[in-house]
């Protein structure tokens, strides 16, 4: 029988999938094929509605060799393990003669944990363990949520937290869950045959297509400990993220409450001297902290400096005497020690990574009103952790809706430690930028508008001009309106001023669960709905009820943001331009994905409106607007008001 060709391949999945076939997605496929092959790295950008996940699926199951796909959203994980693989393997199988395996692996902590629920979790204040069920009243919300648990895990089948809906508390969660340092281990717990996370790790050796999130990917990379089976092929969907994601994971955290309950968690298992010693190193630890202002430390300050070698040599006496010592009152002891040893050890690693002082980190102040102060420390760059350890050994393909910005792939490329494209060298990853385009004929679908009149924003202070031109937007556009803020306190400030002028329902960030929110928008065109970060990438409203996204100002990062400064003052020492390689960088994934959110099927037509002159006046405008899909421009505020209030009335006729 001769080898199905890949358009053939392509056609019965997107046939079994109940989609439309793009030229965009055909282009995609066989570039994926093609990079897999020759064992080579692809950057490619596919529009939305392109079909990208089918576009590296059929490729990779049609290679035959193990396949890693890493998303960052929950959603689209759910879409490839609940609707595209399913389908897709059902509709190859006949052609290509087999039928892939898939699974799911995501961290531990994700998982049920059978020991916690049935033997209680180790208490910080008294010995042994307590029963959170009991400890709960089953009247508070609390209480509720861990019976559902109790309840849950009998009818379970994969012990994922995400497949609990409703769901619960992140409070009820932590009391079932266990960090993998946490864990007592498969061959030393009571409940290792049953463990959730177990199976779900054994699942995963034995597939063909391992599904899995950016923080597990980036853990993979980090720990050196391999969480993620070996596999030839790694695919990175939502790429644009990737490099937030592992900065996440590489990021350390020092703050008195957690050591504080780390030297709780060791006193009972350890002699008296080595519990001593970390309790008088917790508490200079916590005088230190309590003069702490926030923003960046260039250096360590001295006192600050002795707090954290005090804490890293009592930690380490610590760990030492916890391997040791035994004590007979304890019950449990295995999975009390497990937790007071992950304590003490985070304490010890961070403390150890501070004290160093290393020119690759930045290191910072935090204050948190309710957490108190914390100090924090971070990567300056990640970008060449991840050409070491992503690039190596496989194929790696990345793709997003949002990878090409200001017309190339170099400034996505150099943030994933790459060089620009094209490049020679012996230690250089080779790699290819595509993009396939969009289905969407955005010229004519959509319009982006800049408020070139308004006045450009300050840091501070209210903006008076923009609200008005936001309340005549939203009252031309009849509702129908998303809107994108910078912060949380413009958003709600936005929210006020709009409620009390008009009559349009306005939901607003916070004030509901952001699932909720999404669907009461999409529910009513009337409907205005205003939030920050997460709204920029995490709403797919397709039809009538967002016809105007709004944006209020260019996202950059705030100017006090330490990691951020830090990070373009090191591109400029070096001779560069930080404030394009940093800022502008950061800003134009951000309105990439903001205006992304307009349109998201064929029929959809509507405005972007930016309410910052400086997208039309300041020299990186044009960089900016190269990275937004290609509306038709204007600055004309009473052509924006007229195509709104056309498509209000086009789509009221429709209802």
């Amino acid at each position: 029988m001769t080898k199905p060709s890949l358009p053939e391949l392509l056609h019965a999945a997107v046939t079994a999938v109940g989609g439309t076939e793009r030229p965009g997605q055909v282009s995609m496929a066989e570039a994926v094929a093609e990079a897999v092959d020759d064992n080579a790295h692809l950057l490619v950008q596919a529009g939305t509605g392109t079909g990208k996940s089918l576009g590296y699926l059929v490729p990779a199951l049609a290679h035959g060799e193990r396949v890693v796909v890493a998303t960052a959203t929950l959603a689209l994980q759910r879409q490839l393990v609940e609707r595209d693989l399913p389908r897709t393997v059902e509709a190859l199988h006949p052609l290509l003669r087999r039928r892939p395996q898939f699974a799911m692996l995501k961290g531990r902590s994700n998982y049920l944990c059978l020991h916690r629920l049935h033997e209680g979790a180790p208490q910080d204040e008294e010995e042994g363990l307590f029963d959170q069920f009991e400890a709960a009243a089953p009247s508070s919300k609390l209480g509720q949520d861990l019976l559902r648990l109790r309840d849950w895990s009998d009818e379970t089948e994969t012990g994922d937290r995400d497949d609990m809906t409703p769901g619960v508390s992140d409070r009820a969660w932590s009391q079932i869950s266990v960090s993998s340092r946490e864990c007592l281990g498969a061959t030393k717990c009571a409940y290792g045959a049953e463990c959730f996370a177990e199976a779900a790790r054994e699942r995963a050796k034995t597939a063909d297509v391992v599904v899995t999130n950016h923080a597990l990917l980036a853990i993979d990379a980090i720990e050196g400990a391999p969480v993620l089976p070996k596999h030839e092929v790694l695919i990175v969907d939502e790429a644009h993220e990737l490099v937030s994601r592992v900065t996440g994971v590489a990021t350390g955290e020092l703050n008195p409450g957690q050591v504080n309950r780390a030297v709780r968690r060791a006193a009972k298992l350890v002699n008296e001297k080595a519990a001593d010693a970390l309790m008088t190193a917790s508490e200079g630890f916590e005088r230190v902290m309590e003069l702490a202002l926030p923003g960046r430390l260039e250096e360590v300050p001295e006192d600050l400096g002795y707090a954290l070698m005090a804490l890293r040599d009592a930690a380490r006496t610590v760990i030492t005497a916890l391997g040791g010592t035994r004590d007979k009152s304890v019950q449990d002891e295995d999975a009390v020690r497990k937790q007071a040893m992950a304590s003490v050890e985070s304490i010890h690693s961070v403390a150890e990574r501070l004290a160093q002082g290393s020119e690759y980190d930045v290191v910072w102040y935090e204050r948190h009103d309710r957490f108190g102060a914390s100090v924090r420390v971070a990567p300056l760059s990640v970008s060449g952790l991840l050409r070491e350890k992503l690039f190596a050994d496989r194929s790696v393909v990345l793709t997003s809706a949002t990878l090409k910005l200001g017309g190339d792939f170099n400034g996505v490329g150099a943030s994933l430690g790459l060089a620009p494209e094209g490049t020679a060298g012996d230690d250089i990853p080779q790699w290819k930028g595509l993009d396939v385009g969009s289905p969407f004929d955005y010229p004519r679908q959509g319009i982006l508008y800049v408020a070139r009149h308004l006045a450009t924003p300050g840091r501070e202070g209210s903006r008076t001009d923009m609200l008005d031109e936001l309340a005549e937007l939203v009252e031309a556009a009849g509702g129908r309106t998303l809107g994108l803020f910078s912060s949380m306190r413009a958003a709600q400030a936005a929210a006020e001023e709009l409620r009390g002028r008009q009559d349009k329902p306005i939901l607003l960030q916070g004030e509901e669960t952001l699932g909720e929110l999404i669907k009461n928008f999409a529910a009513d065109p009337e409907t205005c709905l205003f939030g920050t970060l997460s709204l920029w990438q995490g709403v797919d409203v397709p039809g009538p009820s967002c016809q105007l996204v709004v944006m209020d100002r260019i996202p950059f990062p705030r100017p006090d943001d330490p990691l951020m400064s830090a990070r373009q003052k090191a591109v400029e020492e070096a001779g560069g331009n930080g404030f394009m390689a940093v800022a502008a960088t950061h800003a134009a994934l951000l309105m990439a994905q903001g205006a992304g959110r307009l349109v998201r099927a064929m029929g959809d037509k509507g405005v972007v409106a930016v309410l910052d002159p400086r997208l039309a006046n300041a020299r990186y405008g044009s960089y900016l607007r190269a990275s937004l899909p290609d509306f038709w421009y204007t600055t004309d505020r009473n052509q924006a008001r007229r195509s709104l209030a056309a498509i209000d009335a086009s789509a009221k006729a429709a209802e």
